[in-house]
């Protein structure tokens, strides 16, 4: 307790509100993040679907989600431009001396920002303008640059956890910075894929998830049908993926992060034969109350034997690991982002079952009620796991190299929390501008499908789009002479 005390006296007043508004503004971010990465890559899997098959129905999906994935790739060009200032005026002290090692990881995403900007530009040009498979063809650098601005990210992130490339000179300045190992650290290639199979699940729950909402609500029809299987299928099939990729960065962070594996894990003391607690909460003292205790777990989930050692919190100094209260709020996000995650293998196995039984989609409304909030519980992994990498490595920013409290601004304290109140209502402007135009746009489309299934009853209202959605019947009427010059049907 006293010990915990003294480091918060020896921290700079301002650092509470920079990491605040880093924190704010990063969850808000990351929640888009999966969108951005992910939805290209779906869309496009849906395009293709239109194509191969002749499917008008996956064409209006496809060039649906592609008006999705615009706007969002405009917020998220304000969220983001935000928190790239972030890192130069909150932490100038990590950006003076370790940018020349790590700061690749930021060119890279920002080139990639740029080109996913212009192909996306490209792509909902194309619609109706370009012949189709052209059209596809054009589209499909697309997620190609979402996974490279997501390397760059990684790689800066991963860095930090595990930095390498680099010796110190007498000053502790970095020099003889080798870029190919600042790139390419130990947790990498774990932290990478994990973040690749997590995003993409996420975006294919949350869309699916939309459509289930749908099913529920008795649409029953081709368009509710298509727009959550292709989704689902994709996250169902990566659920257990992720799960053993999850585990696989535990141990990486284990072999490590020591220090760090013993705050998700709360453990106090090293020694072997751990117990693995489900949630509780660590004190000051070391004592654990609450949760759900399995003897030895902990131990053999590290090195699959109870005889495994398992670094304590107290093998290194008070001020070199996680509070009591940090290596608490890191483990019930890990332990939290665990339990969603078994559970979505529960749903996907379900969902599994029955496609491979009777090759059709499961017949009881819970499944479609577990799978309407399996995108919302996607989104809090997320957040919790971001929790988990950021928390778990305190008081590192840069891990056994530089104390965040020595990486923060000069600005005054009451300056940082004046902009992190205009931040969060800016941001509350523009997420709820976000979601009022999807629900704008959910409007209108639906208000089409209605039109044309007057007009057409004998079809689906998309049964008759020859290459994308047409806004009212007599606009299909006009462009339908006009089709074969675009490609004509699929």
């Amino acid at each position: 307790m006293y010990s915990a005390i003294a480091i918060m006296a020896d921290t700079p007043p301002q650092l509470l509100p920079a990491r605040e508004l880093m924190a704010f503004t990063l969850a808000s971010h990351i929640l888009l993040v999966p969108f951005g990465v992910a939805l290209p890559a779906i869309t496009l899997l849906m395009h293709y679907r239109g194509l191969r098959k002749g499917d008008a129905v996956a064409l209006l999906l496809a060039r649906r989600w592609s008006a999705v994935m615009a706007v969002q790739f405009a917020i998220g060009i304000v969220t983001g431009t935000v928190l790239s200032f972030e890192f130069g005026l909150l932490w100038p002290g990590l950006m003076g001396r370790w940018g020349d090692v790590f700061g690749l990881g930021f060119g890279v995403e920002a080139w990639a920002f740029f080109l996913e900007a212009v192909l996306i530009a490209i792509y909902l040009y194309g619609w109706r303008r370009l012949r189709p498979w052209t059209h596809f063809w054009l589209g499909v650098p697309l997620p190609l640059t979402a996974l490279m601005g997501a390397f760059g990210i990684i790689a800066a992130n991963s860095w930090m956890n595990t930095p390498r490339g680099f010796t110190l000179d007498a000053g502790g300045n970095p020099v003889d910075v080798d870029v190919r190992r600042a790139i390419f650290t130990p947790m990498f290639g774990p932290e990478y894929w994990h973040f690749v199979a997590g995003v993409v699940l996420t975006a294919g729950y949350v869309v699916a998830g939309v459509y289930a909402v749908g099913w529920l609500r008795g649409r029953r029809d081709h368009y509710h049908r298509l727009g959550f299987t292709v989704p689902f299928t994709v996250a169902a099939i990566l659920t257990p993926v992720q799960f053993v990729l999850g585990d696989s960065i535990a141990r990486s962070v284990f072999h490590k992060q020591p220090v760090k594996f013993a705050a998700t894990e709360i453990v106090w003391k090293t020694g072997t034969h751990v117990p693995e607690y489900m949630f509780g909460r660590l004190h000051a003292d070391g004592s654990i109350s609450g949760g759900i205790k399995i003897p030895q777990l902990d131990s053999i989930l590290a090195g699959f034997s109870p005889d495994t050692q398992v670094t304590g919190l107290t093998a290194v100094p008070a001020s070199d690991r996680p509070t009591a209260a940090q290596a608490t709020i890191a483990h019930w996000a890990f332990d939290i982002m665990v339990t969603i995650g078994s559970l979505l293998v529960l749903l996907a196995l379900w969902y599994g079952w029955c496609w491979l039984r009777r090759r059709e989609l499961p017949r009881s409304p819970w499944f479609f009620r577990c799978a309407a909030v399996a995108g919302a519980a996607c989104l809090v992994t997320v957040e919790c796991g971001w929790i988990t990498t950021e928390v778990g490595r305190q008081p590192w920013i840069v891990y056994e190299n530089m104390r965040v409290s020595e990486a923060v601004t000069d600005t005054r304290a009451a300056s940082l929390w004046a902009m992190l109140a205009i931040v969060v209502v800016v941001y509350t402007l523009i997420l709820g501008t976000f979601l009022a135009v999807l629900l704008t746009m959910r409007t209108r489309w639906r208000a089409a499908d209605e039109e044309l299934a007057g007009s057409h009853p004998e079809g689906s209202p998309e049964g008759d789009t020859p290459y994308g959605p047409r806004p009212s019947a007599a606009a299909a009427a006009q462009d339908h002479g006009t089709a074969h010059d675009d490609g004509g049907r699929p």
